[in-house]
């Protein structure tokens, strides 16, 4: 454990890690849906639009929706199957929102649809790169899902010149990304390389965290010919896997309070997306799978699975052994910052890195207490943040002194929940706050809007009525100037 002299930053917590369920497990590559799920709305909102309809047949890797421009990813089919309908089905959403899904029923043939002739992929220009990238429909899989295509294009245009590339997985349980470290190393480095050439960046430094000497030492031999690509340990503290505190672990910069790594020239990206480049670059294939962790003391088989996109999460628990009757709470993602599964039919989508089955023993339910404003929240936050106030102020509802003490810039990542003694809901106060801030400044700037709207209009009309009085009394003028020639020709006569 670090003490406080040595920790990479302020704030962070040890929690228990229960890696062990899965990190010596490898990668099953057997499991195969029965159907797949493909929600047309993406987790932002986002819509897609369909190009197939029910009865088509489709090849793994297919093309099959589409968005209105290049931050809108692609969805391809991830098995061969037949469409049997575009209708609604439960979304990703922890509402179970429904939302229009294209359902296809798979067969048990896993060959790509389509394939490529292999060419030296390393001698591709940018643009031929970020092409290929754009097409695989791409996004950031550490859990953002923005498209890598839109970061890429970014990046080049600001001018970055280092890539990071995140290998640190600091939340309990996961280990997706350590096992495809190990076992992928080489295709992780050729990413790299790729990352690098769309993006102009001059050099790249890979992150792992300490407690994974296996991945540290395969990618470290699989760069070790590239004096551009740095692979380096990181202590082992949760979040160290934030952009953030990464970022100023391996480079000493420091990314401004609501700004992005763009603005000191550093692109991140994560582990698992870096393969995927790979693949979409030296194979063409699309983004249609991905190995997730499916883990938990509620999980008759814990492991790590190649899962196709769109897999309902029921299927895959019946193959991972089902869940006890135990289990007290489905999640996708990590323990600290995941999200609670509403329905065991919601699909598994590009953003998802795992799906935990938590006990009883493992949630440990505690009775919530008043607040005795004891710091730990302080000393946990790694924002710098007054977590205990924030809360304080956000159950008030003023939500202007919530954000003045940076509610802004929580990551909730929930390190102060993790360590309250009085067992608060810390994140969920903070999550309430910022939806509200949110809203109420949407709502400012749409009173801002039609305030102007008004008065344009308002000056519209002055100008009109000007216009008209105008043209009136030119009208009134020509009429006069006749009579009055009328009238002198009289006098001359």
């Amino acid at each position: 454990m670090l003490n406080l002299l040595s920790r990479p930053f302020r704030g962070g917590i040890h929690p228990e890690s229960y890696k062990t369920l899965t990190n010596g497990s490898g990668i099953d590559r057997f499991f195969w849906p029965r159907n797949v799920f493909l929600s047309l709305q993406l987790r932002n909102g986002a819509l897609l639009t369909p190009l197939v309809k029910a009865g088509d047949s489709v090849k793994r890797g297919q093309l099959i929706a589409k968005g209105r421009n290049d931050m809108v990813a692609p969805l391809h089919a991830p098995v061969n199957g037949i469409v049997t309908g575009i209708t609604p089905h439960f979304s990703s959403h922890p509402s179970k929102v429904k939302c229009d899904t294209i359902i296809i029923r798979a067969n048990g043939d896993r060959r790509w649809g389509e394939t490529h002739p292999q060419q030296n992929y390393l001698a591709l220009s940018s643009d031929e790169i970020i092409a290929r990238v754009r097409d695989a429909g791409i996004v950031g899989l550490g859990g953002a899902g923005f498209p890598t295509v839109a970061k890429i294009q970014f990046a080049r245009k600001g001018g970055a010149d280092t890539l990071v590339i995140n290998g640190g997985e600091c939340e309990p349980y996961l280990t997706c990304d350590d096992v495809a470290m190990q076992e992928y190393a080489p295709e992780v480095i050729a990413g790299v390389k790729l990352l690098m050439i769309a993006s102009g960046t001059k050099k790249a430094i890979i992150g792992v965290e300490d407690n994974k000497p296996a991945a540290l030492a395969q990618l470290k031999s699989a760069a070790s010919e590239d004096d551009a690509i740095e692979v380096r340990a990181a202590p082992s503290i949760y979040p160290m896997g934030s952009e953030r505190h990464l970022i100023k672990f391996l480079t000493g910069k420091e990314v401004p309070m609501g700004g992005h790594a763009g603005a000191i020239g550093v692109l991140v990206h994560n582990i698992a997306t870096a393969r995927a480049v790979y693949q979409a670059v030296r194979f063409q294939r699309p983004l249609v799978s991905r190995v997730i962790t499916v883990s938990g003391k509620g999980i008759g088989s814990p492991r790590n699975v190649e899962v196709p996109v769109g897999t309902p999460v029921n299927e895959v628990l019946e193959y991972c052994g089902g869940v006890k009757e135990s289990t007290s709470r489905l999640l996708f993602g990590g323990p600290m910052m995941g999200q609670v599964i509403s329905s065991p039919y919601i699909p598994i989508d590009k953003t998802v890195g795992g799906i935990l089955a938590l006990t009883d023993d493992e949630v440990k339910t505690r009775e919530q207490t008043e607040c005795i404003r004891c710091g730990q929240c302080v000393r946990a936050c790694p924002m710098g943040l007054m977590p205990f106030q924030m809360a304080a102020y956000a159950r008030l509802s003023d939500f202007s002194k919530t954000e003045e003490l940076g509610v802004n810039h929580c990551l909730s990542c929930g390190a102060c929940s993790y360590v309250c003694p009085a067992s608060l809901p810390l994140v969920q106060y903070f999550q309430f706050a910022k939806g509200s801030i949110n809203a109420n400044r949407l709502k400012a700037q749409r009173s801002a809007t039609a305030r102007a709207l008004n008065e344009e209009r308002a000056q519209r009309l002055e100008r009109e009525a000007a216009a008209k009085a105008a043209a009136k009394a030119a009208k009134a003028a020509a009429r006069k100037r006749p009579a009055r020639a009328t009238a002198q020709e009289s006098e001359n006569d």
